[in-house]
């Protein structure tokens, strides 16, 4: 396992779509947990492999490292979403910027696990928004785009 670079803000790769794993073998398995590694390591709570310049559609979620395993989601694909929430989110690749989002309340995804087995998982609230985020990474799109204006904040790291 190892520790992979973010791409961040203004590279390029963010704004690409990310292509089908047609195979979730060895090589596959050593990625992701790349990833959970390397989201663990800046306390992420989601990563898409994009963001570590990997064109896979890729996504790794941990919400709570002490009490939950994290979720490996292979081709995920949001195929219900109800209701909207007002969010504040940030993003591994935009480091200490802030903004309100509007997010789906509720989503359903499907997607192969980290074994290629399928799985369809229902997300409220935090893993709703933590879905649409890292999806939305797959398909080229970054919460900046979604920003709702007037909210965007830098934090500077202490």
């Amino acid at each position: 396992m190892a520790i992979r670079t973010i791409r961040e803000e203004n590279d390029e790769i963010l704004k690409k779509v990310s292509k089908v794993v047609d195979e979730v073998d060895d090589k596959i398995k050593l990625l992701v947990d790349d990833m959970l590694e390397t989201m663990h390591k800046y306390n992420g709570v989601g990563l898409a492999a994009v963001q570590i310049g990997i064109l896979k559609r890729i996504v790794v979620i941990h919400l709570d490292y002490e009490k939950d395993k994290p979720i490996v989601l292979i081709n995920p694909e949001i195929i219900e979403q109800k209701g909207e929430q007002i969010v504040e989110e940030g993003c591994l690749s935009f480091p200490n910027k802030f903004a309100k989002v509007a997010r789906p309340a509720e989503v359903t995804v499907k997607a192969l696990d980290e074994n290629g087995k399928n799985i369809t998982i229902k997300g409220k609230e935090l893993l709703a928004q933590a879905i649409s985020h890292e999806v939305d990474h797959l398909n080229g799109e970054v919460f900046i785009d979604k920003i709702i204006p007037g909210t965007l904040e830098y934090v500077p790291q202490e």
